[in-house]
């Protein structure tokens, strides 16, 4: 047993549900507080998992698919995706993590949906990192996904009497 954090060593693990609210709330901090994630796809003959930047309004993600790859082909034939954020594990106690489930929605250029993407993605950072206009918007399609249920872990909410992890539903 931790000397340092007692509640570790205690078993059963608690059950109590987070309040919604505040489990939304703390799965849009997860989302807020990084930028990279594992974005799963159904391929032609096998999954497709890969590592992708993104930003989050809410706990909604948006992401630059890369033009032409097979992952963006895949998104258009089965839209429904997963993407996994985490934190960075350092011991038991920081052990966060979300299973974003829901559908992909490529966001053409030159549309609303697109519009507002751009202005949560950081788009101008990119393009002074490839050396690009930084007058020139990007003339790709973008992707959200749009949640239909979150798996979240959080292993510190047992201090306080809560669960490990909970599912979160689109309402």
């Amino acid at each position: 047993m931790s000397t340092a954090h007692p509640w570790l060593g205690e078993w059963p693990w608690p059950t109590e549900p987070l309040p919604r609210e505040q489990l939304q709330e703390r799965i849009e901090h997860l989302l807020a507080i990084g930028n990279m994630g594992v974005l799963a796809t159904q391929g032609n003959k096998s999954p497709i998992a890969s590592p992708i930047e993104y930003r989050a309004k809410g706990v909604t993600p948006y992401m630059y698919p890369q033009p032409g790859s097979p992952k963006l082909a895949a998104m258009k034939r089965v839209p429904a995706v997963c993407f996994a954020v985490y934190a960075p594990l350092g011991s038991w106690t920081s052990c966060r993590s979300a299973q974003i489930f829901g559908q992909a929605v490529i966001l053409e250029p030159d549309t609303p949906d697109w519009e507002h993407a751009l202005e949560i993605l950081p788009w101008q950072a990119s393009a002074a990192e490839l050396g690009r206009d930084l007058n020139v918007k990007p003339t790709n399609a973008l992707m959200k996904i749009e949640p239909e249920r979150i798996v979240y872990t959080e292993h510190w909410l047992r201090r306080d009497g809560y669960a490990p992890r909970h599912i979160w539903r689109s309402a």
